[in-house]
């Protein structure tokens, strides 16, 4: 007889707190629309309590801008009262947090109704649907996040970012010096304790390398054979790399282009598929001649610009783009080619996988993860063909194509027929009314060069 899954989680909560007899309080943490963390601060005795009826919370935290205010337009906030639904732990999420001065546990959510049954607007949720479609089919999705994410000064310059001055040399880096290990070296204490402490809350973080501008960083997850997992893993590393940054006196960004001139952050995924017995779907000695990695192509290249909405979510996010950058503007796709929107790294028969190369790092995971899956799925049961690899410079072969604004790509999003098959269209209006509001608003403010062009020259 099978233990109720209530009750495995209760012993779960029990053995952490026998394990953690310091822990005085546990956050408990839930995504929001942008990937955002929220939620509630509790004392480890109200633990118990979480587990066997969970935490309310109103249904407006999905309808939440960057700024965290409710985007009434979504229909989630007064129109239904601000009312409440139930959030539930997340198994196996319960972790420390090793910044606290106070010890301190963390604990996942997900949200749902009042009856039971998920929320439909819990990115979380959006995902799990998309995944059911492949648990029909007895596949089973491996994915790894790559993450890129700048370290900058606590102090900034006019409201802008600096580079932080290393703790060994005092300098302030200026210079790209991608992969180059002495940058590491400089950074030392803080990217080693980011790497303990993923550790030491289960994150799968394998590698910490150095990327292509002053104090930028990419941490690599090791893929796990759960893609809603990978997304939790994802969530739940950036905000130990934010606190551990703040512990060593220097801030983070995540933004998507931080800085003219140099490179912006990316957030890589990489996805293979198993069959029922365990077996790559997409392994070949040629990865040209497997029709299931063809079509899985396929398809995500036939609905990348329905996609770009999820993948780049902020007016920001288009500053990323440019060739310089590695940052691709077409469908294309390419064996082992960094200059493609799909790229099928080289290696093992048996390791060859999908990396999907377009999304920034304010992208959230679960709508990232969502939407390339999405894709995948349209391609295999509908055997898209992707055309011919791309060899060599894909900038200077295919004009840009994909939606290079926010305003566009919510057009696209909102209009395809494909994306409405695998995620709600009610969820689609949420988000498309969260990201119009927030475009809105920046529309309507005057920036500091219209004044410095216009003010006395017009």
């Amino acid at each position: 007889m099978s233990v109720p899954l209530r009750t495995v989680q209760l012993n779960e909560a029990n053995a952490f707190l026998k394990k953690h007899p310091e822990v005085l309080y546990v956050d408990l943490l839930i995504a929001d629309m942008n990937g955002v963390v929220r939620g509630k601060r509790i004392e480890r005795t109200a633990l118990h309590k979480v587990y066997e009826k969970g935490i309310n919370l109103p249904a407006s935290l999905f309808a939440l801008d960057i700024n965290g205010s409710t985007v009434e337009s979504t229909g989630l906030g007064l129109d239904i009262g601000d009312s409440d639904r139930i959030c539930y732990p997340i198994p196996d999420t319960l972790s420390i947090e090793p910044w606290q001065k106070r010890p301190t546990a963390q604990l996942l959510m997900t949200m749902h109704e009042l009856e039971g049954q998920p929320f439909f607007a819990d990115p979380r949720e959006v995902l799990r649907q998309v995944v059911s479609k492949f648990d029909e089919m007895g596949l089973t999705i491996c994915a790894a996040f790559e993450l890129e994410f700048y370290l900058i000064d606590q102090d900034n310059v006019n409201g802008r970012p600096q580079a932080p001055r290393s703790p060994i040399s005092g300098k302030r880096p200026h210079s790209t010096q991608v992969y180059l290990i002495d940058d590491l070296d400089e950074y030392v204490d803080c990217l080693q304790d980011i790497l303990e402490g993923a550790k030491e809350q289960g994150i799968p973080a394998d590698a910490i390398v150095k990327e292509s501008a002053p104090a930028q960083f990419e941490v690599n997850l090791h893929h796990v054979s759960d893609p809603i997992k990978a997304c939790d893993y994802a969530v739940l590393l950036k905000r130990l790399v934010k606190n551990i940054a703040y512990d060593h006196e220097m801030d983070t960004t995540f933004m998507a282009k931080p800085y003219p001139g140099q490179a912006g952050n990316g957030l890589h995924v990489h996805i293979s598929i198993l069959d029922k017995k365990g077996n790559n779907i997409f392994a070949s000695e040629d990865p040209e001649t497997n029709d299931a990695l063809r079509h899985a192509i396929g398809g995500v290249l036939e609905t990348l610009p329905a996609q770009m909405a999820f993948l780049c979510p902020n007016v920001n996010s288009y500053r990323r783009f440019g060739a310089q950058f590695y940052v691709p503007n077409s469908p294309s796709w390419g064996i082992d080619n960094r200059t493609v929107a799909v790229r099928v790294p080289t290696g093992s028969a048996d390791a060859v996988r999908i990396e999907h190369r377009v999304a920034g790092a304010d992208a959230n995971p679960y709508l990232l993860m969502a939407s390339v899956l999405a894709g995948i799925h349209h391609g295999l049961t509908n055997k898209i063909e992707p055309g011919a690899p791309v060899e060599g410079n894909s900038y200077e072969q295919n004009e840009q194509s994909l939606p290079n604004n926010l305003r566009d790509a919510l057009r696209e999003l909102d209009d395809s027929e494909v994306m409405a098959r695998y995620i709600d269209p009610l969820y689609i209006d949420v988000f498309v009314a969260c990201k119009e509001s927030e475009l809105a608003e920046f529309e309507n403010s005057i920036s500091d060069l219209e004044y410095n062009w216009y003010l006395h020259t017009v």
